[in-house]
């Protein structure tokens, strides 16, 4: 019944400015071990990236490092994953950890966390992928971003029939639940309703 196997974690190369955000992404990371899940992400071994990875790696999970070349001694590549692979370019790391994921999950992070997210969203609405996507909205720290899609639909810019397919959890311990809940349910949708905003609130 789970079709996730593999979810691409999207989230900071820095720490952020409240400890939670640590203790979050260390909280996703022993998450998916423990379902069997396995990790993709940035490759990196600092701030969040690095959190989320070594606990997903202290508690028996597999984890897959994606690394463009000129980060890795930027981000410090974390080299005890089971898979780690080094790219030339940020396309080439964003495709892997599309074409290697069964799912996405924005944890806070910087510009690169919005871009990375942004995309797979409009991916998804332009009808190119159905793998479920979910921003999380822990401690309200993507609350602004949940608003401003909102405006967007307000104004128009977000037309009926084209809204933006996403999750939303505020605690760690929903996130998964609502992928795997997702999964089956986008796979079975048409395409009109597959474009419906989905919340897990």
């Amino acid at each position: 019944m789970n079709q996730i196997r593999n979810v691409c974690v999207y989230c900071g190369s820095s720490p952020g400015g409240r400890r939670d955000y640590m203790a979050a992404a260390e909280d996703l990371g022993r998450t998916l071990a423990e379902a069997g899940v396995g990790l993709v992400y940035g490759g990196g071994n600092i701030g969040l990236m690095g959190a989320v990875a070594r606990a997903a790696l202290d508690a028996g999970g597999r984890v897959t490092g994606i690394i463009p070349q000129f980060l890795v001694e930027r981000e410090v590549m974390l080299g005890d994953v089971q898979e780690l692979l080094v790219t030339a370019d940020m396309h080439e790391r964003k495709r892997l950890m599309f074409e290697r994921s069964d799912a996405f999950v924005a944890l806070p992070g910087g510009i690169g966390t919005l871009e990375e997210l942004v995309e797979q969203l409009t991916w998804a609405q332009l009808g190119r992928h159905d793998k479920p996507i979910l921003i999380a909205d822990l401690f309200g720290f993507w609350s602004p971003l949940l608003t401003l899609l909102d405006h967007m639909t307000e104004h128009g810019f977000l037309r009926q029939g084209l809204a933006l397919p996403y999750l939303v959890a505020k605690r760690v311990e929903d996130i998964l639940p609502a992928l795997e809940g997702a999964a089956p349910l986008l796979a079975a949708l048409d395409d009109e309703a597959s474009t419906a905003t989905l919340e897990q609130l």
